[in-house]
């Protein structure tokens, strides 16, 4: 039986959670912080109410927003600036309140759900949309409402709502009365409730969301997708993330720790407080174990009424253990905040003691070279949307790392604070990227729109939150951004990069640029890091103009391909491989857009130029957009393809119907949206893992068909040396050539029974592996990731179905329509099988396999303990069960 790993159960406990934010819930009754999930119990519904028109369009509301997040600034704008000046509720809009936003108003009629949820995922697909955001409806209005009981004992506390994202343009209301809200969906924030809220009795929030049509060039989702808490805290308190812990001087025998405390004064008079800092070594789920191993003085930290005050107090640790990628050492500072001898606040914060080095021989952690072989993310989670699933992030990053990963840029944006929880625990590097468009814009309603108010307060609110994370090692100002050839645009790289170094000096601001002069017009000097995407010949050219920059490949390869899928003739030109009538691409990882290039490319550019620093492969996941090149206009097969390739392209193009481009999820990733690994996972396992004994033949070998023609083999290996066996029969040995990482038969001739490879290292035996010709399709196989989860409605277990012969081989052209039923305390969540062309709802009891194999996904009803059990159906093929059992949830 396979139970709920450490690092699941870990994030099941409220107390644990809210420690993300810096903002942990002691257990003590002295404290006056609180902070508690609030994502149960909310009302849904899509639209404005009739009555309401444009009113609440983002300009009109602008004079009401901005306000918000001010506290994050430097120096706040004069309220003369903030015109028409702010009123209680924008109101006078059009004449009255928001039916929606009052406390009488009747939200029965809405849909109950709990958060976080993403309305878009729920489809339909609808052929008439983009591919570029997956053919969902993401976009549009929608609104939320929430009616709870604030006991009387909250009188005299301030009382937040923290919202980890919400997408997008958020406006809140409390009991009828406008609290404020923030426009960028992936920015974590707060609105302040206390004006407004009513201790000792109910209370109604309303949040009111719009997603631009034209507002990103991926699937963002809709909805509050992250979490969301309510924080009760004393109106003298320590402010939001406002605990920085640093190590400056960090070394095998001993470490210098800083602990940075900002306290917020929200009362009318000065605050005479004192600051107590305790260390203590964190346990597997982050929290203190044990006794303190150091602690401070008490020291007075006194704040004017109405402001804030900051003071830090160090340590010295002997023998610190440190944190890295194999040994994940945590400590834990305890803030704690006494006024009169009594506690008003206290917080917990995780962090790893570890020292970085970026340097023009790579990067080092403590003090040790580690490539970065990193995979770009977006953060959507397939079948289940972009709505927050712990369970669901921690199997992507175990995924992951099955192929040698040890790094994750959040492309193209701030993720969940709960990825990065995950990275510390699971060690895994990380870049965080705060854009994909400054103020000159890629769609009409992207974050351009937003940038010249609120990129400050969006870029301090990031680093902010995330800067006490180890796994955090980069910053990134912005992807691919148009600025880049812009005059001046230097300038305002230089003073986003300035706006982080005064939050965080303790790691390097990196960009991703496309555009080669990027290195040489004032942006690499804005920059700690040049990140290239895809010029990967621009190292060698660079390091000799430039010696002293820092290079990383920022985006890499865009490969592209389906699982499972083989177009014939193979050709090395990369605009072939592309099954049109199927809208599908090959999977021999030759091919990719005419702007990016193979991992074979890639690689041996970093060996030319060994001090570039390692690479963010686009993608880790296929993702939910951009299908490349199958987006909803065919026309894009024309930037697919060279010049030379256009013309014959372009003929080609004209006889497809091209209103009728089914492809909705991306052909980037090395395994695809349900998480299964394509051929290129064993490339990259076999280039990132040299030490793993390892070998992949590709293609499969069903190929009735192609009797007596060539169908070339690939052999991915970590080996030095390969021999190709057909039934028997040798078809060559070969050694690794410099700058080759695959091995090729390009002339073998099918037959069909078995392909065998053995491999060699060093003159050795290393790894062997078959591909075999197998039987026809005869029944199901089921195969959970986890076979015990917890009963609390959120765990997960990801079941791989698998169509196979008599003999339990996968049948891999099978297509075979399945049915699901579920008999006892569970339900199906969602069901997937990588095809990025396939519309059928992921909220389903039915799936086709593709290529032999279908994803379910379960989970325990709520509450509900016990077993259940899947079962899958398919006419012609024998079923299959399995069991899965649920726990009670235990809270700590």
């Amino acid at each position: 039986m396979h139970k709920p790993s450490a690092l699941l159960s870990a994030f099941f406990a409220l107390t644990i959670l809210a420690a993300f934010s810096n903002a942990q819930t002691p257990s003590a009754s002295d404290s006056a912080r609180e902070r508690v999930s609030f994502n149960a119990g909310w009302r849904f519904v899509r639209e404005d109410p009739p009555n309401v028109g444009k009113s609440l369009n983002y300009e009109r509301v602008k004079p009401w927003l901005l306000p918000c997040g001010d506290d994050l600034l430097n120096m706040s704008p004069p309220a003369a600036l903030r015109l028409p000046p702010p009123a209680p509720n924008p109101a006078h809009l059009y004449g009255r309140a928001i039916d929606y936003t009052t406390s009488k108003f009747n939200d029965s009629a809405w849909r109950a759900l709990d958060l976080p949820h993403d309305w878009g995922i729920e489809g339909p697909f609808y052929q008439e949309l983009t591919g570029k955001t997956a053919k969902l409806p993401w976009f549009g209005v929608a609104w939320y409402r929430k009616t709870f009981d604030l006991p009387a004992t909250d009188a005299g506390r301030r009382i937040y709502l923290e919202l980890d994202g919400a997408m997008s343009y958020s406006m809140v209301w409390i009991n009828g009365q406008f609290a404020g809200g923030w426009p960028y969906g992936y920015s974590s924030w707060r609105v302040d409730l206390t004006p407004h809220i009513k201790p000792g009795a109910k209370n109604v929030i309303a949040i009111r969301l719009d997603n631009p049509r034209e507002a990103s060039r991926w699937y963002p989702g809709g909805g509050i997708y992250r979490n969301t808490w309510l924080l009760k805290t004393a109106p003298v308190a320590i402010a939001q993330w406002g605990v920085f812990v640093t190590t400056p001087r960090v070394t095998a025998t001993s470490a210098i720790v800083d602990v940075a405390v900002t306290l917020d004064n929200k009362t009318d008079a000065r605050a005479e407080t004192k600051l107590t800092t305790r260390l203590y070594a964190a346990d597997a789920n982050g929290a203190p174990s044990g006794s303190a191993i150091a602690t401070a003085q008490p020291a007075a930290l006194n704040a004017p009424a109405l402001n804030q005050a900051w003071i830090s107090q160090t340590f010295t640790l002997e023998n610190p253990r440190l944190w890295s990628l194999g040994e994940r050492n945590r400590y834990v500072a305890e803030t704690e905040i006494t006024q009169g001898g009594k506690v008003i606040d206290r917080v917990l914060t995780p962090f790893g003691i570890r020292s970085i080095e970026h340097t023009t021989e790579g990067f080092f952690l403590n003090g040790k070279r580690v490539p970065i072989r990193g995979v770009c993310m977006h953060h959507d989670l397939g079948a289940l949307g972009s709505a927050l699933n712990l369970r669901a992030l921690e199997r992507q990053i175990e995924i992951l790392q099955s192929f040698g990963t040890n790094a994750i840029r959040t492309s193209h944006n701030p993720p969940a604070p709960e990825l990065l929880e995950l990275c510390d625990r699971m060690g895994m590097l990380v870049q965080v990227e705060a854009f994909d468009a400054w103020a000159i814009g890629k769609v009409r309603d992207d974050y351009s729109r937003l940038f010249p108010d609120w990129a400050e307060k969006d870029l301090r609110a990031m680093v902010r939150r995330d800067r006490n994370h180890p796994s955090v090692i980069q910053w990134s100002i912005g992807n691919e951004i148009r600025e880049q050839a812009a005059p001046g645009g230097w300038k305002t790289a230089a003073h986003l990069a300035g706006v982080i170094r005064e939050e965080d000096r303790t790691r390097p601001v990196a960009a991703g640029f496309n555009v080669i002069q990027s290195a040489y017009n004032g942006m690499m000097t804005a920059v700690d890091i040049v990140g290239y995407n895809y010029k990967p010949r621009e190292y060698a050219k660079v390091r000799a103009t430039h010696p002293h920059l820092l290079l990383l490949g920022a985006e890499t390869a865009s490969t592209i391909s389906t699982r499972g899928v083989y177009v014939f003739p193979v050709s090395d030109n990369k605009a072939d491989g592309l099954d049109r009538q199927n809208f599908q691409m090959s999977s021999y990882d030759l091919y990719a857009p005419r702007w990016a290039t193979t991992p074979d490319d890639e690689w041996r550019s970093h060996d030319e130029v060994p001090g570039v620093m390692g690479e963010f492969v686009w993608t880790g996941f296929d993702y939910l957009g951009e299908p490349t090149p199958y987006n909803s206009d065919t026309t894009n097969l024309l930037n697919f393809a060279g010049a030379a390739d256009r013309a014959r392209m372009e003929k080609e193009m004209n006889a497809l119907d091209k209103k009728r481009v089914p492809s909705r999820s991306s052909y980037f990733g090395i395994v695809d949206l349900a998480g299964f690994p394509k051929d290129r996972y064993y490339l990259y396992q076999s280039h990132w893992m040299p030490d793993k004994p390892m070998a992949h033949i590709l293609p499969h070998w069903n190929w009735p068909e192609r009797i007596g023609q060539v169908t070339p083999v690939h052999v991915y290996t970590s080996g030095d040396e390969a021999e190709l066996f057909l039934n028997g029969k040798s078809l060559g040995r070969k050694k690794r050539g410099q700058y080759e990482y695959r091995f090729r038969w390009n002339d073998v001739v099918y037959a069909p029974g078995e392909l065998k490879v053995v491999t060699y290292k060093n003159g050795k035996p290393w790894a062997e592996t078959t591909t075999l010709t197998t039987g026809g399709a005869e029944k199901l196989l089921l195969a959970a990731d986890r076979r015990e989860i917890r009963a609390d409605g959120r765990d997960l277990s990801f079941i791989t179905v698998t169509v196979a012969d008599k003999n339990g081989r996968q049948v891999p052209r099978s297509m075979n329509k399945i049915n699901f039923s579920i008999t006892g305390p569970g339900e199906i969540v969602a069901v997937d099988n990588g095809d990025p062309t396939s519309h059928a709802p992921f909220q389903a009891s039915e799936r086709e396999a593709f290529n032999g194999l279908a994803l379910v996904i379960v989970r325990a009803k709520p509450g509900a303990t016990g077993s259940f059990t899947l079962r899958a159906e398919s006419e012609t093929l024998a079923p299959a069960e399995i069991a899965i059992s649920a726990n009670q949830e235990s809270r700590e």
